[in-house]
């Protein structure tokens, strides 16, 4: 277990709908672009920066909602008194009003058992692995879906530097609601639901696809 550096933004007072966003990230991105590649995901070459997102852009019960990780967690505390407005869809709102915590939570492998619920949809399937899954039967969904799911955790780990033990190993009972999401203009398959893990996650940070963009945000 690992202890990280976890901020939350968010404008109470601005109203906005869950698929906003990505607009949202696309505001901050621009807006604070010489500050740092962690707000956007992009080098300033335009390569982008595979790894987890640390900082996450979100619509939470309608609220417009940032959360930042260790240095990401830094970086938006710095630039917090910066944020005077927001502008999406060529609409500009005052901000008026906007909380922010810093805490430090506990995240990693544990020997107890997690459940967590989908705030927000669950992107789970790449072009690879979505064929896969469409020709599987109910049984062997649910299987897909649970490796999927572990190595989405896996890959937020290594992203916050935590590693598991050799004799460490993740087990995840899952059950999803398939449902259907834009992405980039595509319609996607995406899931709701909740799962039960042998893992620690700090509340409102996502997995899977698009986490960056508000998705698979856990809770």
């Amino acid at each position: 277990m690992q202890s990280i550096s976890l901020t939350r933004i968010q404008f109470p007072e601005i109203s906005l709908q869950s698929r906003d966003a990505h607009k949202l990230r696309g505001y901050f991105g621009k807006l604070f672009k010489e500050h740092s590649p962690l707000l956007h995901n992009h080098y300033e070459s335009g390569e982008l920066r595979y790894r987890y997102p640390l900082v996450q852009y979100k619509v939470l019960n309608k609220v417009p909602t940032l959360i930042a990780l260790n240095e990401g967690s830094d970086l938006l505390t710095s630039l917090f008194m910066k944020i005077k407005k927001l502008q999406i869809d060529g609409k500009e709102y005052d901000v008026l009003n906007k909380n922010i915590s810093n805490i430090n939570v506990e995240a990693g492998y544990s020997n107890q058992l997690y459940e967590y619920k989908f705030q927000t949809l669950w992107m789970a399937l790449n072009q690879s692995n979505y064929r896969i899954y469409q020709k599987a039967d109910e049984a062997e969904k649910i299987k897909i879906l649970q490796n999927i799911l572990i190595g989405n955790v896996l890959s937020l780990l290594k992203g916050l530097d935590i590693h598991l033990d050799e004799d460490q190993r993740l087990m995840a009972i899952i059950k999803p609601f398939e449902k259907t999401t834009k992405f980039k203009d595509h319609n996607m398959i995406a899931f709701s639901g909740s799962f039960v893990i042998n893992a620690l996650l700090p509340r409102g940070i996502g997995i899977g696809k698009g986490v960056s963009r508000g998705f698979g945000t856990i809770e």
